[in-house]
């Protein structure tokens, strides 16, 4: 069984930066393209990055494009998510999820999920 675990969210304000990184806790996942997707109060989950087994290939929703930056470092079974000039609709709870296949990891139906970290960007 591989566990997923968040960590790196908190309060910031508009325009600021905050890291989000995802531990794993096999290095299989290190075969395994991984994602970030987000959730905010009364809304539905989305996708925001995706990243393929050797980071050679990374996805980012429109949203976030030319904001965030999605990486990973196989040493550390860790995949990031660096989120510069943060928005107050950036607001939500953030999830990495893991998955044998790029196509699914982009989905909602990946295999592993972690619990999440809430980020908040206040105006």
């Amino acid at each position: 069984q591989v566990q997923l675990v968040e960590s790196g969210g908190g309060l910031v304000q508009a325009g600021g930066s905050l890291r989000l990184s995802c531990a794993a806790s096999r290095p299989t996942v290190n075969t395994y393209p991984m994602g970030w997707f987000r959730q905010a109060p009364g809304k539905e989950r989305e996708f925001v990055a995706a990243i393929n087994w050797n980071g050679g290939n990374t996805l980012y929703a429109d949203s976030v494009k030319g904001r965030f930056t999605i990486s990973r470092v196989k040493s550390k079974n860790t995949v990031y998510l660096q989120m510069n000039s943060l928005k107050p609709e950036d607001t939500a709870n953030y999830y990495c999820a893991a998955d044998p296949y790029y196509e699914i990891v982009r989905s909602m139906a990946a295999t592993y999920w972690g619990q999440g970290t809430q980020v908040t960007v206040s105006s």
